[in-house]
This record gives structure tokens, C-alpha cells and sequence, in this order.
């Protein structure tokens, strides 16, 4: 456990998550982690560069870290996890080992479930190829889970903070201050002032729609210039982003325990919220420097780790 970097709100720690949560000198934090954000390597039948478990071994892997996560989250804090889909080797048909993982690491750690979230990736590449683009009898996957769980049924949460923007009906409806009020088919009965109140926005769904398409932000011209290889699985800032304003309030701690380009420290440090990320990936540090202008301004380098 070695710090690669800090910010005026954050650290960056250079290790694996298990060994980082059993530092003696990570203790600081036990019980103060308003919000543990993060998406594992997904439970993949084939390895990836940036790593990942198969089968049993994976599930025990993650559901050991819910334990441990347990100690540093705060009594009303949360746990936000993306879960991706996995197939089975060789046959169009989907692996049931990411929901057994869910529910070890629910079990193991003892959390409530508060909501499962829908990442929409519009601009998702066709998998699995074989049978959406060779074999044309499956369709593109282009969704993975998120799913929000906690100690408590009721960790510290506001929708208020991330209000949408009205429809045009809507912002219609309330100059006008007219609707159609009474009984509806589906058996809810409409008040007749239920809908006259603006509350500057509206409550957002459980689908949140995001492209990972972006290709000119500071963080890739960071990696260029300095010859670094991009994150292969980087995230739309619009996730942590949702989350970190529903489940935290400025100055709350969040955890990103696999920081690797490091979005979620980048949006924590935008919205005024502490932040801890970890990653043992040397490269992946590097080029997660060009998300903080005041780093890579200076032509910060990491040394001596």
C-alpha cells in the first residue's frame, strides 16, 4: 500500500483492495465511508488484461471484500456495485455466476438491497459476437446492473439531488395549472393538485442512460501525450457521478476500490467530496493524472512506487 497521488480532496493509493483494507494504517478510515462505489472484473469466462476471476473462485473473491468492506462503511452509508452480464463458454446462453455473486456478497456481508439500477450503454460494441454478429440468434447486450445496497434500510439518500429536467408536457401542465384529475384504468386516483407543485425538476427512474463514446477529454489527450495505454473499461463520468449526488453530501468520503483511470476521484473532487481510489496497476495511475488539471498541469510524475 503506497500513495501514488493526492488532491485537495483525495488519495490515490497504489495496491490490491485486499491488502489495502488490511493496513494498519487504512484503520483511519473504519466506519467513516459514506459511499463505496465500484465495478469489479466482471466474473468473465475468458481473461482480460486488467484481470478477472472465473466460477467459485470468483464468487468467494468478492464476496470475502463485502466483509471487509463492512468495517470502513459508514452506519448509513452504501454500497454501490455494477454487476455485468457473463456467458457460458461456447453456447448462446447466459451465466447465472454473476447473480450467484450478488447474493454471496449480499449474504456474506449481511446488506440490505435499497434498488437495482440499469446502465443503458447506447453505444455498446455487439457481444457476445459470436451469436449477435456470426451466429445473428442473440441480440446485443447492452446493459449491465448496478445495484445499491447498505447496512441499514435506510442509508442517507435524497433524489432531490438529482432531479431531471421537466417535460415539455409537464413544464405545460404547470402554467397552465390544468390537468385532467380523477380515476385512472390502472385504478391510481389523481388529486386535483398533485401535479400542480413545480419542485424544479423531475424524480429520475432506475435506467440511466450513458455512452462511453467520448474520445477528445482531457484524460485521453493526457494518455497520448504521454504514450500511455488508455483504461480498456473506463466509465462514463455520469454514472458516479448520479450516484455520489443521490447517496452523499459535500465533504462525505467515497471508495473506489478499483479506481483503475480513476473517474470516480475525478467527480468526487468536481462535487467537493472526499475520496480514496485504489488500484495496483502502475499505468492505469499514470494516465488517470490527466483528469486533474492541477496534476497535469505541472507535468506531475509518479515516482518511488
Amino acid at each position: 500500500m503506497k500513495i501514488a497521488y493526492k488532491t485537495d480532496n483525495g488519495i490515490f493509493y497504489k495496491g490490491k483492495i485486499e491488502k489495502v483494507l488490511t493496513s494498519k494504517k487504512f484503520d483511519k478510515y473504519k466506519g467513516k465511508i459514506n459511499l463505496i462505489f465500484f465495478s469489479p472484473p466482471f466474473p468473465l469466462n475468458r481473461k482480460k488484461k486488467y484481470g478477472n476471476l472465473q466460477g467459485e473462485e470468483y464468487i468467494d473473491w468478492l464476496s470475502s471484500l463485502s466483509i471487509l468492506f463492512r468495517e470502513f462503511l459508514a452506519e448509513n452509508g452504501s454500497i454501490v456495485i455494477e454487476v455485468g452480464n457473463s456467458w457460458e463458454s461456447g453456447v448462446p446462453v447466459m451465466s447465472t455466476l454473476a447473480l450467484k455473486s450478488l447474493l454471496a456478497f449480499l449474504e456474506k456481508g449481511e446488506y440490505h438491497l435499497c434498488q437495482q439500477f440499469v446502465w443503458n450503454n447506447p453505444a455498446k460494441l455487439p457481444s457476445p459476437a459470436q451469436w449477435v454478429n456470426v451466429e445473428r440468434n442473440r441480440v446485443k447486450d447492452s446493459f449491465t446492473y448496478f445495484w445499491w445496497m447498505s447496512k441499514t434500510p435506510f442509508p442517507k439518500a435524497d433524489n432531490r439531488n438529482v432531479l431531471t429536467e421537466y417535460s415539455k408536457s409537464m413544464k405545460s401542465l404547470l402554467k397552465s395549472q390544468k390537468y385532467n384529475s380523477g380515476s385512472r384504468p390502472s385504478e391510481h386516483n389523481i388529486g386535483e393538485k398533485s401535479f400542480l407543485t413545480n419542485n424544479k425538476g423531475a424524480i429520475p427512474s432506475n435506467v440511466i442512460t450513458a455512452a462511453n463514446t467520448q474520445s477528445n477529454t482531457s484524460y485521453q489527450k493526457y494518455c497520448i501525450e504521454k504514450n500511455i495505454i488508455p483504461h480498456p473499461a473506463r466509465m462514463p463520468e455520469a454514472l458516479p457521478e448520479f450516484f455520489i449526488k443521490f447517496l452523499t453530501d459535500e465533504n462525505d468520503l467515497v471508495l473506489d476500490p478499483f479506481g483503475g483511470s480513476n473517474t470516480t476521484g475525478a467527480v468526487s473532487e468536481r462535487l467537493n467530496r472526499k475520496w480514496i481510489s485504489v488500484e495496483p496497476n502502475i499505468e492505469y495511475i499514470k494516465g488517470s493524472i490527466g483528469r486533474f488539471e492541477k496534476l497535469s498541469k505541472y507535468d506531475f510524475e509518479i515516482s518511488n512506487i
